[in-house]
């Protein structure tokens, strides 16, 4: 773990408790004199903090100074992903984050399952553990869309990853796109794109959406 988060770093005192002062104490072993660093996730700064005083309910931080070190990727993207199982997205959102994705509006798509509800809460305690052992120093953002229609209307210069024997990826620049569910888009869904604006992989395979995810965020960002 390369820093702590706390939504009250940048304090002069901080006080850490609950699972965070168990994580300190009992997994990490930090001891009185030793270097904490903090993020609050919002300023773009590390704190450097000072063990002050530890007992059996709560560990004492002092600030010693503060650095203005953002952690992020030298790009943008912006993944616009159909509504897929829950579970399939929390295994590949991690890596997502450590990629450096900046942010991810789910979509209900014509073939997404409507029955599948993301858990906004659980994802964000996902991508703050994610931050944290990668030092990434702003948190990824999450939002829902009702419809690949409103979507588009936010992001009108949005381009669609779908099967193209031309327009690879690779040679794309690319801010914003969509990635569709387990079955793909619907015709209508298609025809919201123009011919140019409809990328897709260099291979004869077919991706999981979860896998066409990690390997766009990989081409486009690292």
């Amino acid at each position: 773990m390369l820093y702590l988060y706390h939504k009250e770093a940048g304090q002069p005192n901080i006080f850490l408790e609950g699972d965070a002062h168990r994580y300190i104490f009992k997994v990490r072993r930090h001891q009185v004199d030793d270097t904490l660093y903090l993020r609050n996730l919002k300023d773009g700064l590390l704190y450097r903090y000072l063990i002050g005083t530890i007992n059996k309910q709560t560990t004492n931080l002092i600030l010693q100074e503060s650095m203005n070190l953002e952690v992020k990727a030298s790009r943008s993207l912006h993944i616009g992903w159909c509504v897929i199982d829950p579970k399939s997205v929390e295994k590949v959102l991690p890596s997502l984050n450590e990629i450096g994705v900046e942010k991810i509006t789910f979509i209900y798509c014509k073939r997404s399952q409507k029955n599948f509800k993301l858990d906004f809460k659980r994802l964000k305690k996902i991508l703050l553990n994610a931050s944290q052992q990668s030092g990434r120093s702003e948190m990824m953002q999450l939002e829902m869309a009702e419809d690949l229609q409103s979507f588009l209307r936010e992001y009108p210069k949005s381009k669609m990853l779908h099967f193209s024997k031309t327009n690879f990826v690779s040679s794309t620049i690319c801010d914003t796109i969509v990635i569709g569910c387990e079955g793909g888009f619907s015709e209508e869904e298609i025809a919201l794109f123009n011919t140019d604006t409809i990328v897709g992989f260099d291979t004869p395979l077919v991706l999981k959406s979860e896998s066409a995810a990690v390997a766009i965020a990989s081409q486009i960002l690292l």
